[in-house]
Formats: C-alpha cells, sequence, structure tokens
C-alpha cells in the first residue's frame, strides 16, 4: 500500500500507478534524499519535534541504506511511487515507528525541491572540471600554434591572416564564459533551501530551516513557502546554461568537420576518434563532432520542455513539475557525455600547419592591409579601399596574387607604393603587424592565453 492511502478506499490502477511513479528515473537522487533527510531528522530532534533516540535510529537507517544501495544490495522497487517514498518505506521495514516520524513537517513537495537542488549542486561539481580540463586542451595548442598562420574567415569566406591560436582562443573565452555562468547558477542553487515550506504553506511545528539550511551548505532559505516549492528558475538556468556550453561545443564541431574535410584538410583527427563507411574504403568520418552537433539539439529541447512546461502551472506544486528530471537529467548526461569525448579528440588530433598557410596565401586575405599601407601613405581610406578592390580585381583577371604583382603593376594604380609594399603585405607581417589589444599577434596572443590562465585559476 501506498504512504498516501489513507484517504482513499481502493488501491490505485496499475496502469496509473505506473504512469505516476517516476521511481525509474529519479531513483539516482537516492543520495541526496537521504543526505536531506539525515539533516531534517537532525533539526526535529534539535527542536524537539522527535525524540533524541528517533534520530539516531533514523540516522543510522538511513546510512544503513546508503550502503546497501551503493554496494547493490538494495534494489530499487520498480512498483515504488518514487525515490523519496521508497527510502521511507524501506527505513520504516528497517526501524519500525521511528521511521514513520521521519516526515513530520515536511512534504514531497518540498522534499523534491531540495532533493534536485543538491543532486544538481553535485552534478554542476561533476562538470565543471570537464570544463576546466577543455579549456586547458585548447591552451595547450594555442601555445604551440602562436606563429600557425591560417586564414580568418566570415561568411566562410578567407577575410584576414590570423593564427590558428588566436582562433582556439576565441573558443576559450567562450567556455570561461560558461564556467561563469555555471558557477552563477550553481550559488543561486544554494542560495535558498527549501524544506520546510512543507506542501507549500509552511507548517505549524516550531522547525529551524536555517539549521538545516546550514547542515546542507545553502546560504539561507527561500523566502516564501508557495515559492519554495514551486519555483524551478535554478532548473531552466542550468538547462540555458548548458544549452549555450552546447552551442559553443557545437560551433566549435562544425569546425573540426570542416577543417577535417578535403575541401580544407587544416586537421586530422586521430584513427581511435573517427570512423568509417561500409561502402566507401577511403572515408574517414568526423563521427564525434557530428554527433556532438546533433546532440546540441537534444540539449535544446530538454529547455524547451521545461520552459513549455512551466509556463501555464498556477501556483503552487502541480504533479506536471514531475517532467523537469528527466529534461534536467537528459541535459547534464548528454553534456557530460559530449565533453568527455571531445576532450581526447582535440588533444590527439594533428593539426595540418603548412595547409593552412596555403590557404592563406589565396584568396588575397591581405588586400586589408594593402588598402592600410595606402592610408599610412597619406591616402584616404575610402580611396585606398577602392584601390585595393581594384587591384584584386586585376589579379583574378590575371590569375595572380596581390605580392606577386610588379611595382608597375602597383604604381599603374596608385603611384603611393613603394618596395616596402611587399613587406607590408607578406603573410607573416600582417599577423605580427595585428597588435592591438586581442588581436591575432604572437605577442598578443600570449598575453591572451596568460590572461585566460589567470582567469581560470581563479574562477576553479
Amino acid at each position: 500500500m501506498v504512504l498516501w492511502a489513507g484517504r482513499f478506499s481502493k488501491e490505485i490502477d496499475k496502469h496509473v500507478n505506473d504512469f505516476n511513479s517516476s521511481i525509474s528515473f529519479d531513483n539516482r537522487m537516492y543520495a541526496q534524499d537521504i543526505k536531506g533527510s539525515i539533516a531534517h531528522a537532525a533539526m526535529l530532534a534539535k527542536q524537539g519535534i522527535i525524540s533524541e533516540e528517533d534520530k539516531k535510529a533514523i540516522t543510522a537507517g538511513l546510512t544503513d541504506i546508503l550502503k546497501d544501495i551503493e554496494s547493490g544490495d538494495l534494489v530499487f522497487d520498480p512498483n515504488a511511487e518514487d525515490i523519496h517514498m521508497f527510502i521511507e518505506a524501506e527505513l520504516t521495514d528497517r526501524i519500525g515507528d521511528a521511521g514513520k516520524r521521519l516526515h513530520t513537517a515536511r512534504s514531497r513537495n518540498d522534499q523534491v525541491a531540495l532533493d534536485m537542488k543538491l543532486y544538481f549542486h553535485d552534478e554542476i561539481g561533476q562538470i565543471l572540471p570537464l570544463c576546466r580540463e577543455l579549456i586547458e586542451a585548447l591552451l595547450e595548442k594555442a601555445q604551440a600554434h602562436t606563429e600557425t598562420v591560417m586564414p580568418g574567415y566570415t561568411h566562410l569566406q578567407r577575410g584576414q591572416p590570423i593564427t590558428f591560436a588566436h582562433h582556439l582562443m576565441a573558443y576559450v573565452q567562450m567556455f570561461l564564459r560558461d564556467i561563469q555562468r555555471l558557477l552563477d547558477c550553481d550559488k543561486r542553487i544554494l542560495d535558498t533551501m527549501p524544506l520546510g515550506c512543507g506542501a507549500a504553506f509552511g507548517t505549524t511545528y516550531p522547525i529551524d530551516r536555517q539549521m538545516t539550511a546550514d547542515l546542507l551548505g545553502f546560504t539561507g532559505i527561500s523566502q516564501n513557502s508557495i515559492d519554495g516549492v514551486s519555483d524551478r528558475d535554478y532548473a531552466l538556468e542550468l538547462t540555458s546554461a548548458l544549452s549555450i556550453f552546447m552551442m559553443h561545443l557545437s560551433r566549435f564541431s562544425e569546425e573540426v568537420i570542416l577543417w577535417c574535410s578535403w575541401e580544407f584538410k587544416f586537421m586530422e583527427l586521430d584513427d581511435a576518434f573517427s570512423t568509417g563507411s561500409s561502402i566507401m574504403p577511403q572515408k574517414k568520418n568526423p563521427d564525434i563532432t557530428e554527433l556532438i552537433r546533433g546532440k546540441t539539439g537534444r540539449v535544446y529541447g530538454d529547455l524547451m520542455t521545461l520552459l513549455t512546461m512551466m509556463k501555464g502551472l498556477p501556483l503552487a506544486y502541480n504533479k506536471d513539475m514531475q517532467e523537469d528530471k528527466e529534461a534536467l537529467f537528459d541535459a547534464v548526461d548528454t553534456v557530460k557525455m559530449c565533453v568527455s569525448t571531445f576532450i581526447p579528440m582535440l588533444k590527439s588530433a594533428k593539426i595540418l600547419s603548412e595547409n593552412m598557410r596555403h590557404a592563406s596565401a589565396k584568396g588575397f586575405i591581405n588586400a586589408t592591409d594593402l588598402a592600410d599601407y595606402l592610408v599610412k601613405k597619406g591616402l584616404p581610406f575610402r580611396d585606398a579601399h577602392m584601390v585595393s578592390g581594384q587591384l584584386v580585381a586585376y589579379c583574378i583577371e590575371h590569375d595572380t596574387v596581390l605580392e606577386k604583382l610588379s611595382m608597375e603593376e602597383l604604381k599603374s594604380h596608385c603611384d603611393l607604393f613603394e618596395e616596402d609594399v611587399y613587406h607590408a603585405i607578406s603573410l607573416d607581417t600582417c599577423v605580427k603587424e595585428r597588435r592591438s589589444a586581442g588581436g591575432p599577434a604572437p605577442e598578443e596572443v600570449k598575453k591572451q592565453i596568460a590572461c585566460a590562465k589567470e582567469m581560470l585559476a581563479a574562477l576553479l
């Protein structure tokens, strides 16, 4: 019989029980449920609501249940409604009436809100080290390629010369922001402890909510009991932060896919992180990055599930909110799986520097530098832009590149050209002269790397 059966004259229909049950997915919160219950029992005893003997029996019983679950000696009952009722029923079977007193001054509404906050605090604690490892892998690659010239792209067209390190450092900045978002979300999760809100309307028992909060590591307590059980903002924030993180990882994955194609050939993945074709023997496919690109949409879907679930709910708790768990569980599981696979793939990837430089020599990516050269000689920028564009058109017509034009050809378009133009528009000069803060010049990228390392150390 279920623990809430007193009001009912019939047992619940099996199909309804299966439909209503969440034990199949919320059982992963067993450790957090037990941790919260031990703290609750300690508070109840201190306030004289239960006896010290009952508290000791409850604590010992819950500790034993935790050990048995983790050892595999205790298996979750698939017929239980949820993890909370499973543990309480198991505790009562083991210690008798003391187990029945554990639920005094709380509801499953505030209990599940607590368990979820504790669980996702722990999950963030697992995701953050993966983010750090990802950034460290990027920094290591960047340090090795501060002078590896590659084309910088806009509209997927070659724009201006940069370095591979400069390109990687853009992703470092993205992932640093992701860490900040996760830390901020974690802080808000631990800001308010919901236990003690009851079903939504508080309790007549003389509980000490701040004591429970202190025992569980929360900063404070929820200030409104209705909000305490119906709030899922932290779930939305976390899934939103994870969606943004996956968007960044997907953008990077898309570039890896492009770079590994024969059309680019800037990168080659290790065989251990590639797959082949069942029919085309020459194929070496970047399936990991393609799956990450696809799974990003899955995490977006988890966020949309939560937003849609919450948008029409009147206060306070509604059973719809049971749907929050699977979406959140899926989001964190997907992120951990994707980034755990991406890191070793990135570390083992071979960077084809010569191909990057060869691509940089094409596409007239030094055309802006040619215009800037004329500006420094006194020509207004708009006029210099026109001359540079005309020279690009001339090169296309004559199947050549800017740096191979003769001085006679250059002067036929503008008499300000001198021999120093060839140095000014060389790829190495174009990169090294971009010394503006945050730019691709090797010394600037080295500053970016050092700054990122300091920031990472400060965050984690």
